[in-house]
């Protein structure tokens, strides 16, 4: 099948599953911006994603996407780099036209995997999984309390978010160029929508856990009595 057995094939499912990741992490943004507004809605949202036949079978495709994404990337880096040889070592100028998060694609994404993992730690781990398993669960605003109250979560997921938005600033463009819905008029515009995208998911995921932060942790803190 040309989807595994050529470099282009692996490139469409690495693009393909990429775009749908795009989406989801679109949504979650937005998700996460109703607890900015209103706790017992954040709540809702919760209990209407939680152990239902639906969001089990959309976290099932999300969860399947991501591991092929991952196992392509880890494909097609290996074909990439057994492909160059020995010719990897050389020390070569890096052309200007090439963007930084490009050459870096793995590396970003192996930072994302580290976030996404810690992420599913915090959180799905310990609501839709125990809900699936019968137990009952805190609502959302508890684990946001629980997780955002210990003051290292802002800088590592302020890290994580960094290099989610290299990778996808990139791999958004680049996904539409593969697919051969970019030519060489479109490739400079899918480049400035994906940064301003890009861009704005970081912002809401910053915020989002910079006022968390302050609500469960900084804020709690101080009001305690020295």
């Amino acid at each position: 099948m040309w989807l595994t057995n050529s470099s282009v094939g692996r490139k469409v499912v690495m693009s393909v599953t990429g775009l749908f990741l795009v989406l989801f992490i679109t949504f979650h943004a937005l998700m996460n911006a109703v607890a900015l507004f209103s706790g017992k809605g954040y709540d809702a949202i919760c209990e209407f994603l939680g152990a239902n036949w639906y969001a089990v079978a959309g976290t099932v495709v999300i969860a399947g996407g991501c591991v092929i994404h991952i196992i392509y990337a880890f494909w097609l880096t290996l074909q990439n780099r057994k492909a160059r040889g020995d010719n990897r070592y050389a020390v070569t100028a890096k052309p200007k036209d090439v963007e930084w998060a490009s050459q870096n694609m793995f590396v970003l994404g192996l930072i994302v995997l580290c976030f996404l993992i810690l992420h599913l730690y915090q959180f799905w781990a310990k609501m839709q999984l125990p809900e699936l398993m019968g137990d009952y669960v805190f609502n959302g605003q508890e684990y946001l309390k629980l997780n955002f109250s210990q003051l290292w979560t802002l800088p590592v997921y302020l890290i994580g978010f960094a290099a989610l938005w290299f990778h996808i600033s990139h791999g958004f463009w680049s996904a539409f160029q593969t697919l051969g819905t970019a030519g060489d008029k479109w490739i400079p515009r899918w480049q400035c929508i994906s940064k301003w995208w890009a861009t704005i998911v970081f912002i809401l995921f910053a915020v989002e856990a910079c006022y968390f932060t302050w609500c469960f942790g900084i804020k709690h803190m101080m009001s305690l009595p020295l």
